[in-house]
């Protein structure tokens, strides 16, 4: 009953047309791009503004029933399934660019803005939005915000919190505060940096300040081949210590430039073991000394071949083989379950081929995707997830791989955050009493818990936790 009356408040906050209850609607918000956990929201709100997400907000805080943020839905860790029912709150209604200062070099944006469509609209003013997911197309400033995104060019230019000068947000009442602003403060709590990375489960942001940064003078990228996976990542931990920052060092494996090129038909050298990427940019004096010694580097590590972009035409072709690289592995399977988990640049081989044996024991195909610059890697286990046997054994292999990358020295997430794929690994990265204290924070903002509950931080118990739909995860007991 609670819930009928709170949807016909709703209808009268944003209009029935924007509020959504039927099977089939609900049905297209039962996941993001990771497809493995799927959830029913009982509602589906559209806001268009700051004063309709307070409205919402306040009638949710009411009748007590958990919210979702949602952006585009490119997350690839269930960060905007609702776990547990309640409201999904797509903000794609709020597109607005509310402001550019070109002088300052800031924009002023609604979390609906794609990343992409923040770079071209400060183009002319020679400015741009340096967090790059692959997905940049069509994932949301919110959506990269609430994951601090990263991307091809996190090794250079850092991750969405550099990036990031204030934003607005709804709280767990319906009440606005906002948090910075067109310019960094150092005075307070960098309540900012709090937000940034907390995957909804603090508020609602409705509105963020970026910085931009400008166009480089001179960009040169370079495509090189290698027979193995180990030998590139050689050659990625040698360009570091060389004092060399490149922009960008992407690495696929021989799976993936094999699928790629099959789909996209790029003219990529299907002999080869690695693809590496780099590319360097910056003021044209010292952009030539750098290729020089990248290409030194890259031969003295066995690269069978190395070509450089001669224009942007192929610059994008170079960069198409990248981004292109998750979609074109379709061709193998249905299924994909991309981790996120990050190692340090030194102990890239190790990890390599830890990755196969992990692989191996659980007669999985596995993609190796990474963003080698900053030690993130991108392993995909392929599968088919009408069948239970395998997607069992991609929950193991994938558990065991993240718990590879913390013993290595890294961590869980370089920027697809943690939402319910790895919720159950927390333990491997925190202490309890690191746990309770984010637990703490986390209810000071959020006293009731009806801010995308079940994400980010384990309550004490992780399956089947009390208010939880059923996920395939917990029946297969995996966690």
């Amino acid at each position: 009953m609670s819930l009928k009356e709170a949807e016909q408040e709703l209808v009268e906050v944003v209009g029935r047309k924007y509020v959504l209850s039927s099977r089939t609607d609900l049905a297209l918000y039962e996941c993001d791009a990771e497809t493995l956990d799927l959830a029913l929201p009982d509602l589906v709100v559209l806001p268009a503004s700051t004063d309709e997400v307070s409205s919402v907000v306040k009638i949710a805080n009411k009748y007590k029933i958990p919210i979702t943020p949602r952006g585009a839905g490119t997350g690839l860790s269930g960060g905007a399934t609702t776990v547990t029912g309640g409201i999904s709150l797509p903000l794609t209604r709020m597109t607005r660019i509310l402001s550019i200062d070109p002088d300052e070099m800031t924009a002023h944006v609604e979390p609906g803005v794609t990343n992409i469509g923040v770079s071209r609209a400060v183009h002319k003013h020679g400015l741009y939005f340096a967090p790059d997911p692959s997905s940049q197309v069509a994932s949301t400033i919110g959506g990269n915000l609430a994951e601090n995104a990263g991307g091809a060019h996190t090794l250079k230019y850092g991750m969405t919190t550099r990036h990031v000068l204030g934003l607005r947000m709804v709280l767990s009442d319906g009440s606005i505060a906002t948090f910075g602003g067109p310019w960094r403060s150092s005075i307070g709590l960098d309540l900012t940096g709090v937000v940034v990375g907390s995957e909804g489960t603090l508020g609602v942001v409705t509105e963020v300040w970026l910085r931009l940064t400008p166009e480089a003078q001179s960009v040169e990228t370079m495509l090189a081949y290698f027979p193995d996976l180990e030998s590139g990542g050689d050659a990625v931990s040698r360009i570091i210590a060389a004092g060399i920052i490149p922009a960008a060092m992407e690495m696929i494996d021989r799976l993936s430039l094999t699928c790629v090129e099959q789909s996209l038909h790029l003219g990529l050298n299907l002999d080869a073991g690695a693809l590496l990427i780099v590319e360097v940019d910056g003021p044209r004096a010292g952009i030539e000394i750098q290729r020089k010694e990248v290409e030194r580097i890259v031969f003295e590590k066995n690269a069978l071949e190395v070509k450089w972009a001669h224009d942007a035409k192929e610059r994008a072709s170079i960069w198409k083989a990248r981004k292109s690289a998750f979609g074109a592995l379709g061709r193998i399977a249905p299924n994909a379950y991309v981790l996120d988990g990050v190692i340090p640049r030194s102990r890239l081989k190790e990890a390599i081929q830890e990755i196969a044996q992990i692989g191996a024991k659980y007669k999985l195909p596995i993609s190796n995707i990474y963003h080698a610059g900053d030690g993130n890697l991108h392993p995909a286990l392929l599968y088919h997830r009408d069948d239970d046997d395998e997607v069992r054994a991609v929950l193991l292999a994938a558990k065991e791989i993240l718990e590879m990358c913390v013993n290595l020295g890294g961590t869980l997430s370089g920027e697809h955050g943690i939402g319910i794929e790895k919720l159950a690994e927390m333990p491997f990265a925190f202490t309890e009493e690191e746990l309770n204290a984010m637990r703490s924070l986390r209810a000071c903002f959020d006293p009731d818990g009806l801010c995308n509950p079940g994400k980010l931080v384990p309550a004490p118990k992780t399956c089947g936790e009390s208010g939880m739909r059923p996920l395939l995860r917990h029946r297969l007991s995996a966690c």
